[in-house]
């Protein structure tokens, strides 16, 4: 007898992830539109206005996020965890201790593959001697350091709270303590210029990084920037330059681009955010954290409640999450297209299926579209986007976008 697969039921559950937010910074950047919070008085240590959480008020938060994990087992259950990512918000103004309980909360009930990758974002303007080396030690075994520029002009036009020398520092203080670490760099900055930008990436480059992103300054609705724009910002031909002299170098250097923004040596890559890429699912806990989780036969988004102290008291009545529904099967091959379509190697056609629970006729026509208007390539196995497919990204992907 034949069994006929419901449409949109899937034959396979995809990789798990798991993304924890933390999240406060010393200080909100005017270009930053993620869920950051400066910390309150009431949440400081010292003096008001001192700009560090209270060890009451991180063990608090770890509380939340305990009981937000334990609510959601049910959700995962038997499922391994592949990657664990700590962003934010700044995860580093956490100390080392915090972090370390973190960790054991998460081991103690999840099942972590034994090399799986645990990374955590770190700013320089939270970092102390040996703060880093407390971090691995705990269990973190790849950093991400938020540097944005090496240029103090630069830092202060996008509000940073570090210098270069402490960029710097930061920097030689991860290579001491990493097997692997990621540098954020941004371009297109106000008053940047050709030479500027030569700089910073000459800076970036000369500490040999395993992985490296690049980032285009760029104006978001609700933050500062938005309605307050800086002076000096290069026009887009200049950017697409600048862009193009940022591939040459890093190409140059050993550093190749397997996603739109992110170069790595071989084994480099970054795990956790290829998961994404490739539509695996991901559970996240924390003030506004989002999750993708997959069932047999639907797919489900969630968020948690964005403000922290709504945050830590709902999840600590079993009632973190503030709004859940289901990705319509009409919406998947957009949801899939724009995260796999910004991998330098695409995606196999069978893995768009096993993921989205649709067939491959489902997009015969926009694949056709996009090859036709030179945007996509593909072969028997796989398609990926053309250089000019990767440079009107989003004209691609809107190829995808249904009725």
């Amino acid at each position: 007898m034949i069994t006929l697969q419901r449409p949109g039921a899937l034959s396979a559950l995809p990789p798990l992830s798991l993304y924890v937010h933390l999240p406060w910074c010393l200080r909100k950047c005017p270009y930053c539109d993620f869920n950051s919070h400066e910390p309150s008085a009431a949440l400081s240590a010292g003096s008001p206005g001192a700009g560090h959480l209270s060890a009451q008020t991180e063990a608090r938060y770890l509380d939340a996020l305990r009981a937000d994990l334990e609510s959601a087992l049910p959700q995962i259950w038997g499922r391994r965890v592949y990657t664990v990512f700590i962003g934010g918000g700044t995860p580093s103004l956490f100390s080392p201790d915090s972090i370390d309980r973190l960790l054991s909360d998460i081991r103690a009930r999840l099942p972590l593959e034994a090399d799986a990758e645990i990374t955590l974002e770190a700013n320089p303007g939270t970092f102390e001697t040996d703060r880093f080396k407390a971090f691995h030690q705990a269990g973190i075994n790849r950093l991400s350091i938020g540097v944005q520029s090496f240029d103090d002009a630069k830092l202060r036009a996008l509000g940073r709270v570090h210098n270069r020398a402490q960029a710097i520092a930061a920097v030689e203080e991860a290579q001491r303590n990493f097997e692997t670490f990621n540098l954020d760099l941004m371009y297109a900055l106000p008053g940047q210029s050709s030479d500027d930008l030569d700089a910073d990436i000459q800076q970036a480059l000369a500490f040999e990084p395993p992985h490296l992103s690049l980032y285009h300054l760029t104006l978001e609705p609700n933050t500062r920037f938005a309605t307050q724009p800086p002076k000096g910002l290069p026009d887009e031909d200049t950017a697409f330059d600048m862009l193009d002299h940022l591939i040459e170098r890093t190409t140059a250097a050993g550093l190749q681009r397997y996603e739109v923004s992110a170069y790595a040596r071989p084994g480099h890559a970054s795990a956790h955010n290829l998961n994404y890429w490739q539509f695996g699912d991901y559970l996240g806990i924390g003030a506004g954290a989002h999750s993708k989780i997959s069932f047999p036969d639907r797919i489900v988004r969630q968020v948690r409640w964005r403000e922290p102290a709504a945050y830590m008291d709902k999840a600590m009545q079993g009632l973190a999450l503030s709004n859940e529904q289901d990705v319509p099967l009409k919406s998947r091959a957009f949801e899939f297209m724009m995260n796999a379509l910004r991998l330098k190697d695409g995606f196999e056609l069978l893995r768009f299926t096993e993921r989205t629970g649709l067939t491959l006729a489902s997009i015969q026509q926009p694949l056709a579209q996009a090859e036709a208007k030179g945007l996509l390539a593909r072969d028997l196995v796989r398609a990926w986007p053309t250089e000019k497919g990767f440079d009107f990204l989003s004209d691609l992907q809107g190829l995808f976008l249904q009725d």
